[in-house]
């Protein structure tokens, strides 16, 4: 029998790698007010509002518990090591409210682009679309990232607090490259903050 542990292992220890170096550069993009859209000329369209509240929260919350934390300790290496810990967890959360805000969804002269932070950049032509639409719904799951099967093929569903409002179908399958392997669809959800706005102008585009 193969033992497969260690592939396993370095796989996760990968993804979570891949995350962590993305935050840590979305911070800095963010602060150079870098939003890392694909294209001269698209039009960047955010997917944060379910979860702005509760990132904001998490960041006050970590503000006021570094200082707290640092005055109920009484030695001082515990301090030192708990304040340390406490602002890598405040910076974090920054940075990962950056990486949702500087890897906005575009929608540009080529194509169209779906997102979530630093892992999740799905890049479609719109030669690859044949129609899109606005679609609410909300999933079982609070997974992000979502793969359910569709009347032609799997549909694959980028999700923000379970949320989706955006359902666009392909002529052809698609196959993306995610964190956890590649994907073959043929559909895709998503959640945008603006759906209507983002769907009004792909379909110029796709009329184009």
């Amino acid at each position: 029998m193969t033992d497969t542990t260690e592939p396993r292992g370095a796989t996760l220890f990968q993804k979570a790698t891949a995350y962590e170096s993305g935050v840590w550069r979305s911070l800095y993009a963010w602060l150079a007010r870098r939003p890392r859209v694909p294209e001269p000329g698209a039009t960047p369209f955010g997917y944060v509002e379910p979860v702005s509240l509760i990132i904001w929260v998490f960041i006050v919350g970590s503000a006021i518990e570094v200082v707290v934390v640092h005055f109920i300790i009484p030695w001082p290496v515990v301090q030192i090591i708990a304040l340390v810990i406490g602002i890598w967890g405040l910076v974090w959360m920054l940075g990962y409210a950056a990486a949702l805000r500087v890897h906005p969804h575009a929608v540009g002269p080529t194509g169209l682009w779906v997102r979530n932070g630093p892992v999740v950049d799905i890049a479609l032509r719109w030669s690859d679309i044949d129609a899109i639409r606005i679609h609410k719904r909300t999933l079982p799951e609070s997974k992000t990232v979502q793969v359910a099967d569709g009347e032609d093929g799997a549909v694959l569903q980028v999700a923000v607090s379970s949320q989706l409002n955006v359902h666009l179908v392909l002529f052809e399958p698609v196959t993306v490259e995610l964190l956890d392997g590649p994907v073959t669809f043929t559909e895709l959800r998503f959640y945008a903050d603006d759906p209507k706005g983002l769907v009004t102008l792909a379909r110029e585009y796709l009329r184009a």
